[in-house]
């Protein structure tokens, strides 16, 4: 006869209540990828560092619409402002260039340099999900419980 451990009320799996600290990690994560991220539309128009193979990009060409939206939702990003909707674009353009760009060249990332695309995007998605965590601009606008806050009006009123 197997042995049967006892039933316990303790024994189910239970979720902690989210710490401050993930808050801050989570924004150490957004941090260090835009780090890593910036260098690709830095090189497309500042040539920083310089890449010869985005030496000669044209603004409305399909490279330069990337850039632009690499520039301005990861700032956006950076800031933590609309943070949620601006992580989600960018993980569809780096899933857009996952497909486009390094799929036809084979099935597995490893072998058609796709590796950053793909890693990208999932990090990308996760923040949109999760939130910019501490230290952005949507994190100011919610109160201890992690509510949003409603905004402020000003009433007139006459007496």
């Amino acid at each position: 006869m197997a042995y049967r451990y006892p039933l316990r009320k303790e024994s189910h799996m239970t979720f902690s209540e989210p710490r401050p600290s993930d808050d801050r990690a989570l924004a150490v994560l957004r941090f260090a990828t835009l780090l890593l991220f910036f260098q690709h539309p830095l090189a497309k128009f500042l040539h920083v560092p310089a890449v010869p193979s985005l030496a000669h990009v044209e603004l409305l060409s399909l490279l330069g619409v990337a850039g632009l939206l690499e520039i301005v939702c990861g700032l956006l990003l950076l800031a933590g402002f609309h943070g949620r909707a601006a992580a989600f674009i960018l993980s569809g353009e780096m899933a857009f260039a996952y497909f486009i760009g390094h799929a036809p060249r084979g099935f597995f990332p490893a072998l058609n340099g796709g590796e950053p695309a793909a890693l990208y995007c999932f990090v990308f998605l996760y923040l949109s999900w999760a939130g910019c965590g501490a230290w952005s601009i949507d994190g100011l606008n919610r109160n201890e419980a992690g509510e949003k806050r409603l905004p402020r009006r000003m009433f007139i009123t006459t007496k």
